[in-house]
């Protein structure tokens, strides 16, 4: 958005340069702010019409329609508002001219249940219809819910970008066998993948970084009673790559 200078390097936006021609980039995105300001002193239609003149004018239906969808009261002053009917007016103004590419950092923040279900179809429908949506969220489940790709960054660097169901495949799995009779250890800690090997009496419980199918092979050996599996979701995926248990950057 040209909004920091780069010390280095370049970025493009729609094949478009971001320095040199960032009044066209911001012509087609929509952008909100986890530090959300907004004009006080305006109720929530008042703030929007002024940024819709601005943009030269957008269609006040669809602008109406995401009020009602996201319960927001748009005759109220801005400053009697919650934080949360703030964040929704935040969210009605970047997504008002139907933009192209949408840069939404923690949008439901302060959003009720509710609300957030009905925000995540909205974002469904702009996804649909071939528009982008770049989201930051601390929320992992939402992540996982609403994302096609995932980039994590750790300590200013991106250290991967997979497709959400890739980057849970790549993450550790948890077996657990209960065997008929006791299967020592060694049976599976040679094996690919196999990152820890526990048993206790008849049962063995390995974790495992990708294919699990040596694994499962090797348990079919024995006369198995139960295998239960432990799927890891993106929290623990995300918590993996922060304690540097993957580090795929590198």
């Amino acid at each position: 958005l040209d909004l920091i200078r780069p010390s280095s390097g370049t970025a493009r936006v729609f094949s478009l340069d971001a320095r040199r021609d960032a009044t066209l980039i911001h012509a087609c995105t929509g952008y909100m702010s986890g530090e959300l300001a907004l004009y006080d002193g305006l109720t929530g239609a008042e703030m929007l019409r002024f940024a819709a003149n601005l943009r030269g004018g957008v269609d006040w239906g669809y602008v109406e329609g995401l009020a009602e969808r996201l319960d927001c009261d748009l005759s109220r002053p801005i400053r009697t508002l919650s934080t949360g009917n703030k964040h929704k007016v935040g969210l009605i103004h970047a997504l008002m001219h139907q933009p192209e590419l949408l840069i939404l950092d923690e949008p439901t923040s302060g959003l009720d249940p509710i609300v957030q279900a009905e925000f995540h179809r909205i974002l469904d429908e702009v996804r649909a219809e071939g528009r982008t949506v770049f989201l930051s969220s601390h929320i992992l489940p939402e992540v996982e819910a609403v994302c096609d790709r995932v980039g994590i960054i750790r300590e200013g660097r991106l250290v991967t970008v997979l497709q959400v169901e890739a980057l849970k495949e790549s993450a550790l799995n948890d077996l657990e066998f209960h065997f008929a009779a006791a299967v020592p250890a060694d049976e599976f800690e040679s094996l690919p993948g196999v990152r820890e090997v526990t048993v206790e009496g008849t049962v063995v419980r390995c974790t495992v970084a990708g294919s699990v199918d040596a694994v499962v092979k090797a348990a079919a050996r024995h006369e198995v009673l139960d295998v239960i599996s432990h799927e890891r979701d993106l929290e623990q995926v995300f918590l993996a790559y922060y304690t540097g248990e993957r580090d795929d950057a590198g």
